[in-house]
């Protein structure tokens, strides 16, 4: 552990996990509280991490047929109610805007708690034909649901998200859709973030309100709790028979589209630091850090500093000399403060690599390397390491993911009964694999008594006869249990 600065004030992982969280953020300078309860700053450091996800994930939007779009941040109230399960899913959530002008409203606006209701009643013009399918948007906007509890990034009342809405011809395009949706969020979650996942269906209580089902990947915390990562929602006709929305079909029939939404928000943030942090702060996958190399140059003269600045310039001019260089983001930390209080400050970053080049690094032609996930230190020739940095890091983020795999798959267990669930959880938590017979009572009796919650049913989970934790009734496979954010 650092001894110098103050990432030696971060509250331990093993401690108060919720405390450790908290300290990184707002140490961390990723973000900030609000005047409004329960919504959140973004700072520069934690706006760059999203916004390195969000191009990623946009890129894959675009690749796959969609377009950016923009509907209103307000919603009339009729248009919400128009879809009664919608409607009663999201009730307690929504914030209204009843007044505006000084005056009252003839009705009241909703606060957009997702964009379903605005974007059916909108399109039934713009959807008459079969020749107009698909139809498929993506909007990047902000949202509001009136969480009782928050936590940076994890829930909070206001956050930013990305939401596809599609309409479909057909029930099979609309079902390859959802499909599409939860894709781009593994390839996100896996190969940017490094964050395994689990891919699988959601039970009918858990589902998307007004969906016919929904689709989603589950990722496991530090601590060892499940974090939601994205969902993907088959709705089905329900939204456009709300709306009215119906198009001349290839039998010249009128029928309504299948439509289909999908969401990926700034959690994933929260995510990035819970699976990859440790007790002196975040642990950053090259990918998505905003720095890649920092380096710190140690001198106490005049003249060692004008030597050691040398040097750092022509390491980063080899290094841009490659195409693949160019793009490493590199920051010099030339600060009056101690080379070790800059450690500290990087290190809580989770700067993947720090550079250190002081006098004796000059003379030999050197720098010291240091790799954050595990602070190992490695003498490296700068040419030499300008010609491998790109290497390096992809091996530094391929490093991170399998570290991950492996976590989660020490603490993903099987158990055949209610009580090893209960135990299991107490002693150790993490995800349980058991048996359930799909009944919506023993689900909730599980999560009224323990807090625990069936995660997703995962599409891997074979096809295996066994009896409900809960009721001994039959069960067709596994599904998976934990606790969640």
């Amino acid at each position: 552990m650092p001894k110098e600065g103050f990432v030696n004030s971060i509250t331990r992982q093993s401690e108060d996990f919720p405390g450790w969280y908290n300290d990184v953020v707002l140490k961390g300078e990723l973000a900030d509280y609000s005047p409004v309860r329960g919504c959140m700053i973004i700072r520069p450091y934690g706006y760059a991490i999203w916004e390195s996800m969000q191009r990623e994930l946009d890129a894959y939007i675009k690749a796959t047929g969609h377009d950016n779009v923009y509907f209103p941040l307000f919603v009339p109230k009729s248009l919400l109610e128009k879809e009664a399960e919608h409607v009663e899913g999201f009730n307690p959530q929504v914030a209204w805007v009843t007044h505006a002008g000084g005056k009252p409203l003839d009705e009241w606006l909703a606060i957009r708690p997702t964009s379903e209701a605005i974007i059916a009643d909108s399109v039934k013009d713009w959807i008459q034909s079969y020749r107009d399918l698909p139809l498929k948007m993506n909007i990047w906007n902000n949202v509001v649901r009136w969480e009782l509890r928050t936590r940076l990034f994890l829930r909070t009342t206001e956050f930013l998200w990305q939401e596809a809405h599609t309409f479909h011809a057909t029930k099979q395009e609309a079902e390859e859709e959802v499909a599409t949706g939860l894709e781009g969020y593994r390839q996100v979650s896996e190969e940017w973030l490094a964050i395994p996942v689990i891919e699988g269906r959601k039970t009918d209580s858990e589902k998307f309100p007004g969906a016919d089902f929904t689709w989603c990947i589950e990722a496991m915390m530090r601590d060892k709790k499940a974090l939601q990562a994205g969902t993907s929602h088959m709705l089905g006709q329900n939204f456009a028979r709300a709306a009215d929305i119906e198009f001349l079909d290839t039998d010249n029939v009128r029928k309504h589209p299948f439509g289909t939404s999908w969401g990926f928000s700034t959690r994933m943030v929260g995510a990035t630091i819970m699976a990859h942090g440790d007790d002196s702060g975040l642990v950053l996958p090259p990918n998505v850090a905003p720095v890649q190399v920092v380096i710190v140059p140690i001198f106490r003269k005049d003249e060692e500093k004008a030597a050691v600045a040398e040097a750092i310039d022509k390491f980063q001019a080899a290094l841009a000399e490659t195409p693949e260089g160019k793009a490493v983001r590199v920051k010099v930390d030339w600060r009056d403060d101690s080379p070790g209080f800059k450690y500290n400050h990087w290190e809580l970053r989770g700067v993947p690599f720090r550079l250190e080049i002081g006098p004796r690094d000059v003379a030999a032609g050197q720098g010291m390397l240091v790799k954050r996930v595990d602070r190992s230190k490695e003498p490296v020739p700068l040419m030499q390491l300008a010609a491998e940095l790109p290497a390096r890091l992809r091996t530094y983020q391929a490093e991170l993911l399998q570290r991950a795999r492996d976590f989660q798959a020490e603490n993903t267990h099987k158990v055949d009964t209610y009580q090893e669930l209960k135990d299991g959880m107490e002693a150790e938590g993490g995800f349980y694999m058991a048996p359930w017979c799909g009944d919506a009572k023993c689900e909730k009796q599980v999560n009224e008594e323990t807090g625990i919650t069936i995660r997703c049913i995962p599409f891997d989970s074979p096809a295996e006869a066994g009896k409900c934790i809960v009721c001994d009734g039959p069960s067709e496979r596994r599904v998976l249990f934990a606790r969640a954010y």
